[in-house]
C-alpha cells in the first residue's frame, strides 16, 4: 500500500495512560479538527505582526487582511471551501500539511529535515557491549510493535483528552522515495498483506538483511538475534566499500535521479527494496571523537544527527528509512527518524518502553536451531552511480561543516521552579528565549513553536507564533534601569500568560499557522491567484522563522537535535526536568550573525537573571 500523503511532526507533550476498558469508549470518540472561524485567525495574525513591524507596515497589512475577510470576500469564499473539507475528509489539514511541508521539499533530509533523539550515554566503551545492546534494543522495539500489533498498547490521553493512536502502525516498514517533483511514502506493513520480517543493519557502509522471526513466526530472543550481529560484523571489515547510503543526504531532486539510474539494475533494486521494507533499521557506528565531556554531548547528538561525515559515520545511513537506531561503540546511541511519517510524541513512547525494556532480564533463551547467515546486500556500481556518490559526499561534508551544534544540560533550575511560582514551564522558556535572541541581535524575530493536535482524528501539528507584543514590552523593559524589578516581573509574568494562552488555543485547534496555509491551498486548489495577503511582505517577514523550536519532554535526560529553518536561524530544542533542562541549539556557520554558542551562553544567564527576578537574593 502507498500513502502518498501522511501527516508529520516532532514536538512532545506530557502523557498520561489508560485501561484497556477506558480506551474502547474514550478513543472511538477522537473529535475531527476543527476549522478555526476565519474572523479570529485574521484578528490573530495581526496581533502576531505587532511585535515584528512599525506601525505604518501594519496599518497596510490590515486593511489588506480586512478586505480579504469582509462578508462575501475571497476569506469567506475559502473558509467555506475547506469547511466543506472538513466535512468530507478524515482530517482537513494534515495531509495539506505533510505534503507542502515536507514531501515537496526539495532540500536534503539531513540537518534540513530528519529530526534526531540523543540518549544518555551507555556503560560501554567496546564493540563487544556495543552488540550486546544493540540485541537488547532491537527486541525491545520488536516488543513495542507486538503491543501495536496485537492491540495492548495502552491508548494516551492528554488533559484529560484522548489522543489519535493511527501513527504508531505507520512507524515499521515505511520509507520515504524519492520523485522528480515531490516524494511519497511507502508503506510495507498493511494488514492486507504479510508484514516484512527483517530489519536492516548496517556496518562499515554496507547493510545486511537480518531476520527477526523465526519459521514459526515467533520473535528471535536476544541470544539469536546477537549471534546473528556476530556474524554480520565478521562479514563486515572491509571499508573500502563505497557508501551507497550517502546517496540519500543529496538534495532530493539530484537522489532522485540518482535513485531511478540505481534502480535500473536488478540487483541494485532487490537491495533497495529490501533496506526499503526492513521494519527498520539499525546502524552500528565506529566511536564519536572524543575531545572534552562538554563537546561530547554535542558531538554525540551530531553524529545520530548526521553520521558525523564521509570520513566518519555518515555512510552508516539511509537517511529515506523512517526509523533508524543509531548504536556506536563508545556507548553513544539515539535515534533518527523522517517525520512525513513520524512525530516527537509516539517516537518519544517508543523511546521509554525502549530503556523500560532494557532494564529487564532477558528470560527467553536461543532456541538450539541453526539460522540462515544474514544476507549481505550488494550493489552494481557503473560509472554514473560511482559519481552520484562522490558528489554527494562532497555535498554532504559541506552541509555538516557548516552547522554548528551546542548541546548543554542547564543545570540552575528545571520545571519545578516556574510551577512554584504558577507559570507554565513551556511558556517561561519561550519568553527566555525570546529575550535571548535580543540580547544577542537587539531584535525579536519571528518564531515558531511546534504543538501537538493529536487530540483530533489525524492531526499532527501547529505552530505558535512568537513573539507577543507582551514579550516585547517584557524585553524593552528587560534592560531598562529606570524599571523597577516588580515591573519587570509583572511584564513577565503577563508575557508567559500571553504565550500559555496561545497554547491552549492551539491545543483546541484554533492555532492561525495551519489555518492560513489552508486557506492559501484552497485558493490554489480552486485554480485561483494567491490572496494578496500571502503575497505581502508583512507574511513572508512573519514566515521566515529565525527561531524553530520545540519542547520534547520525555522521561529520560534525552535531547532532540534539528537543524535550522533558514539560513539566519536557529533550531533550539529542549527536554525539560525536574530540577535540570537540556538543550540543543543548532546554526549554519555560513551565517555570521549567528553562533550556537553564543546563543547557548546568553540563554543560560538570561535564565538565571530570570530566576533572580523571581526569587530575589538580596
Amino acid at each position: 500500500m502507498i500513502l502518498k500523503k501522511l501527516q508529520a511532526g516532532a514536538c512532545r507533550t506530557w502523557l498520561s495512560r489508560v485501561s484497556m476498558r477506558q480506551e474502547a469508549c474514550l478513543f472511538s470518540s477522537v473529535p475531527p479538527q476543527p476549522v478555526p472561524p476565519l474572523a479570529q485567525t485574521l484578528q490573530g495574525y495581526l496581533k502576531a505582526l505587532e511585535p515584528l513591524l512599525p506601525p505604518e507596515e501594519i496599518s497596510h497589512t490590515r486593511r489588506m487582511v480586512q478586505e480579504f475577510g469582509r462578508p462575501g470576500g475571497l476569506g469567506t469564499h475559502l473558509q467555506d471551501g475547506l469547511e466543506k473539507r472538513a466535512r468530507t475528509t478524515k482530517n482537513w489539514v494534515a495531509p495539506w500539511w505533510v505534503q507542502w511541508a515536507y514531501l515537496e521539499g526539495r532540500q536534503p533530509l539531513p540537518v534540513h529535515s530528519s529530526p534526531a533523539i540523543s540518549l544518555p550515554r551507555r556503560d560501554y566503551n567496546d564493540w563487544r557491549s556495543q552488540l550486546v545492546f544493540a540485541s537488547r534494543l532491537i527486541a525491545a522495539v520488536l516488543d513495542f510493535k507486538a503491543k501495536i500489533n496485537s492491540g495492548q498498547l495502552p491508548g494516551e490521553i492528554m488533559r484529560g483528552k484522548p489522543l489519535c493512536m493511527e501513527l504508531y502502525p505507520l512507524l515499521f516498514s515505511s520509507c520515504r522515495i524519492p520523485g522528480p517533483k515531490h516524494d511519497y511514502i511507502a508503506y510495507h506493513g498493511g494488514r492486507n498483506r504479510r508484514s516484512p520480517t527483517h530489519i536492516t543493519v548496517v556496518r562499515n557502509y554496507q547493510f545486511f538483511q537480518l531476520e527477526v522471526y523465526n519459521s514459526d513466526g515467533s520473535r528471535m530472543t536476544e541470544g539469536q538475534i546477537h549471534g546473528q550481529l556476530l556474524r554480520i560484523r565478521s562479514q563486515s571489515w572491509k571499508t573500502d566499500k563505497e557508501p551507497m547510503g550517502i546517496l540519500t543526504s543529496e538534495h532530493r531532486h539530484t537522489w532522485g535521479q540518482a535513485y531511478n539510474r540505481l534502480l535500473r539494475d536488478k540487483l541494485n533494486k532487490e537491495s533497495v527494496q529490501l533496506i526499503e521494507t526492513g521494519l527498520f533499521s539499525l546502524c552500528l557506528d565506529s566511536p564519536v571523537m572524543r575531545i572534552s565531556d562538554e563537546k561530547y554531548a554535542s558531538r554525540k547528538a551530531a553524529q545520530v544527527l548526521h553520521g558525523g561525515g564521509t570520513y566518519s559515520n555518515s555512510g552508516n545511513r539511509w537517511f529515506d528509512k523512517t526509523l533508524q537506531f543509531v548504536v556506536g561503540e563508545d556507548g553513544s546511541w539515539g535515534l533518527l527518524y523522517e517525520q512525513s511519517t513520524a512525530e516527537g510524541p509516539p517516537i518519544a513512547t517508543l523511546l521509554d518502553h525502549v530503556l523500560a525494556y532494557c532494564e529487564k532480564p532477558d528470560p527467553k533463551r536461543a532456541p538450539l536451531i541453526p539460522l540462515a547467515m544474514p544476507k549481505k546486500l550488494y550493489f552494481h556500481i557503473d560509472r554514473e552511480i560511482k559519481r552520484d556518490i562522490e558528489h554527494a559526499k562532497q555535498n554532504l561534508d559541506i552541509l555538516i561543516n557548516d552547522l554548528d551544534v551546542n548541546v548543554f544540560n542547564f543545570k540552575r533550575f528545571g520545571k519545578d521552579l516556574p510551577k512554584t511560582h504558577k507559570l507554565s514551564p513551556h511558556s517561561f522558556i519561550q519568553v527566555a528565549l525570546q529575550l535571548a535572541y535580543y540580547r544577542v541581535h537587539n531584535e525579536v524575530c519571528a518564531a515558531c513553536d511546534i504543538v501537538s493536535q493529536r487530540m483530533f482524528r489525524g492531526g499532527r501539528t501547529e505552530y505558535i507564533r512568537s513573539p507577543t507584543i507582551q514579550t516585547l514590552k517584557f524585553i524593552l523593559a528587560f534592560g531598562d534601569p529606570s524599571v523597577s524589578p516588580e515591573a519587570k516581573l509583572q511584564m513577565f509574568r503577563e508575557a508567559v500568560d500571553t504565550y500559555a494562552a496561545l497554547t491552549e488555543q492551539a491545543f483546541r485547534g484554533h492555532g492561525i499557522e495551519r489555518h492560513l496555509l489552508g486557506l492559501k491551498l484552497q485558493a490554489i486548489e480552486e485554480g485561483l491567484s494567491i490572496p494578496k495577503i500571502f503575497m505581502d511582505t508583512a507574511y513572508g517577514l512573519a514566515t521566515h522563522w529565525k527561531l524553530r523550536t520545540g519542547q520534547v519532554p520525555a522521561n529520560t535526560d534525552s535531547v532532540m537535535c534539528f537543524g535550522p529553518l533558514v539560513p539566519d536561524g536557529y533550531a533550539v530544542c529542549y527536554n525539560p526536568q525536574a530540577d535540570h533542562v537540556h538543550f540543543s541549539i543548532t546554526a549554519f556557520n555560513c551565517c555570521e550573525e549567528t553562533n550556537a554558542e553564543t546563543l547557548a551562553v546568553t540563554l543560560k544567564d538570561t535564565l538565571c537573571q530570570i530566576q533572580e527576578l523571581l526569587e530575589p537574593t538580596v
